[in-house]
């Protein structure tokens, strides 16, 4: 079956989001372009890593540019969204690997979410894109540095909206309760 490349050139909307509760949590990306929405499902980890690494880049990207001012420090006012995902959640599929870059000449950044494939789970790891890419589902996005910044913003705010850390062990504390190792196995 031919892989489908779904593709948000200039998304009205790109976003993390959550379903579930804290410790159970499912996290996705969702681009909408006009009425066409596409999700999909990733790990904390992977919405903490992207949207570091997107920081990262429009950084480095802004130090070297010959007008910095067209990249902002922080997320602008007018483009923060803390709304909800959009309904129904149905994913396309699972993230595997992720690619990031950024295009010189429109001066805007590309996001890609690769499909998690068999290749991942026996390599143990989503590190980066390989040949097979093009036989993979794929969600391809273009973002303003504006945008990037808004989805870096959001994508902390969420991931940092779980269980809260234990202040011995800096392990999450479960609603249940938590055995923490620093302290010898006793129940905090």
């Amino acid at each position: 079956m031919a892989a489908q490349v779904f593709d948000h050139p200039a998304p009205d909307r790109f976003v993390v989001g959550t379903v579930g509760l804290p410790g159970e949590r499912t996290f996705f990306l969702q681009a909408r372009t006009d009425q066409r929405v596409t999700t999909v499902t990733l790990e904390k980890e992977q919405v903490e890593m992207l949207g570091e690494r997107m920081n990262e880049l429009l950084d480095l990207v802004r130090s070297k540019s010959s007008d910095p001012q067209s990249i902002p420090l922080a997320p602008r006012e007018e483009l923060i969204d803390n709304a909800g995902l959009s309904v129904p959640v149905e994913s396309e599929f699972r993230v595997g690997t992720m690619s990031l870059g950024w295009d010189t000449v429109a001066e805007h950044m590309v996001v890609e979410c690769f499909e998690f494939t068999r290749t991942d789970a026996e390599s143990g790891t989503s590190a980066e894109p390989d040949d097979e890419s093009e036989d993979r589902d794929r969600l391809r996005v273009v973002l303003s540095a504006a945008r990037a910044r808004e989805f870096s913003r959001r994508a902390d705010q969420v991931v940092n909206a779980g269980r809260q850390d234990c202040p011995f062990c800096s392990l999450p504390l479960d609603p249940e309760g938590h055995i923490c190792p620093r302290a010898n196995g006793v129940a905090r």
